[in-house]
């Protein structure tokens, strides 16, 4: 049930960013209001990580200002402001443990998200922290020493301070659909339209179908535009039945994204081979041709590649799969050489928003503030989470951010109370 009374902050949306912003801010005396769409809080947590919940990385605070390539150095003083071991101290406090697996990756060890979630709601209930649920926004209005908060049951609240955490787009079963910025356009601001920035990408081949399930490690992916080639780091990739997906296509998907803004298709190869030079793999296909000549080229293959990829590797190099290794050319190795370290796929798109891990877009960075997160247009709104737009890399780091936002954004809206 809402108080009638006016509180002193009104945060609306209970993920990570809104529940760390209400809390920040109850902790320094303000009396909060959490509004949320759902019948509970941190829907969305309880899906990251499938369901482990992949808190933050252990990266040094540098390494996050360059994952966040967009968004970085604005980024900074939110990262400082509340760090990953400042974060991993907080859950800590009750007593919750966490393990570190690859990539710096930080998980519970209960590896389950809603040890996570039950935290948040230790907090939120210590410090006596008034949460609505259910609760649909319609409308916000900034009047002269106040906001006015309508909900869809004609409910009306005033608050001193607002800050919106209400996220993206992606996942918009838990409530993240984009109604915030919304909300913020018909305060002032400009909005970037959310994009989705990690997900899955379909490919114009349409023979990835016969591939789907395939998995390759630690391969690395180049991606050719506009007569530049960009070469990934080291990373996982999956085959699906609409094109790639995986950690590493994952986050290469917002670069190749919107550079097909810009065409109706990005060129891309994968190096299926990684560990071997050029010049190792054609040797050992020439020692192969010679020690094993009566052999067909299709098993010299499959002991480079699953089985189920050899067909189609050699069908798109014009190879028959009988073909004996004696009878292969110079320029016939030459060709499986240069394909194994570029394998090459075509983009053209992606799953739709519903399939995005997070989404760019939201509230331009150039119109708040980086120190405070507060409005530059609307005096006493302030932005957290998702909605802020720019996004990193899966890992850890976009929870992070959400985190690290909604506590300097509580703290920020909190502070400037105390200077009224």
């Amino acid at each position: 049930m809402i108080n009638k009374e006016r509180y002193d902050i009104a945060i609306i949306g209970a993920g990570a960013a809104g529940c760390m912003a209400a809390i920040k801010a109850a902790e320094l005396k303000k009396k909060v209001l959490l509004l949320e769409r759902n019948s509970f809080l941190g829907k969305k947590i309880l899906l990251t990580g499938n369901g482990r919940c992949n808190l933050t990385n252990t990266a040094a605070i540098d390494i996050y200002i360059k994952k966040f390539i967009r968004s970085g150095k604005f980024l900074r003083t939110a990262f400082s402001r509340l760090t990953n071991e400042n974060l991993i101290d907080f859950f800590h406090r009750k007593e919750l443990k966490f393990k570190i697996e690859d990539g710096g990756k930080v998980f519970p060890t209960t590896d389950k998200a809603r040890s996570i979630v039950s935290i948040l709601e230790k907090y939120l209930k210590e410090n006596n922290i008034e949460i609505a649920y259910s609760t649909q926004i319609l409308s916000v209005k900034h009047e002269s020493t106040y906001f006015l908060i309508t909900t869809q049951d004609h409910a009306y609240i005033e608050a001193k301070k607002i800050i919106m955490a209400t996220g993206g787009s992606s996942y918009p079963t838990t409530g993240s659909d984009g109604s915030g910025v919304i909300l913020a356009k018909s305060l002032g601001h400009a909005t970037i339209p959310f994009t989705p920035a990690l997900v899955p990408l379909t490919t114009a081949e349409i023979w990835v179908k016969d591939l789907q399930g395939l998995s390759f490690q630690s391969v690395r992916v180049t991606i050719d535009h506009e007569g530049k080639r960009n070469v990934s780091d080291p990373g996982d990739i999956l085959f699906t039945h609409f094109g790639l997906s995986g950690p590493l296509i994952i986050d290469l998907s917002a670069s190749i994204l919107c550079k097909l803004k810009e065409k109706d298709k990005i060129k891309i190869t994968i190096d299926l081979k990684p560990e071997m030079s050029d010049q190792e793999l054609h040797q050992k296909l020439a020692r192969s041709s010679i020690a094993q000549g009566s052999t067909q080229i299709k098993n010299l293959i499959n002991t480079f590649l699953p089985k189920r990829m050899t067909p189609i590797f050699l069908s798109l190099l014009s190879i028959k799969p009988e073909k004996m290794l004696n009878q292969i050319t110079k320029k016939e190795r030459l060709a499986i050489t240069a394909m194994l370290k570029a394998f090459p796929l075509t983009v053209i798109g992606s799953l739709s928003m519903d399939h995005a891990m997070v989404t760019n877009g939201g509230i331009p960075v150039d119109e708040i503030d980086q120190r405070t997160l507060g409005s530059k247009l609307v005096e006493g709104l302030y932005f957290a989470g998702e909605m802020i737009d720019g996004r990193g890399p899966s890992g850890g780091y976009n929870l992070q951010q959400a985190f690290s936002t909604g506590f300097l954004a509580g703290e920020s809206a909190a502070k400037d109370l105390e200077n009224i």
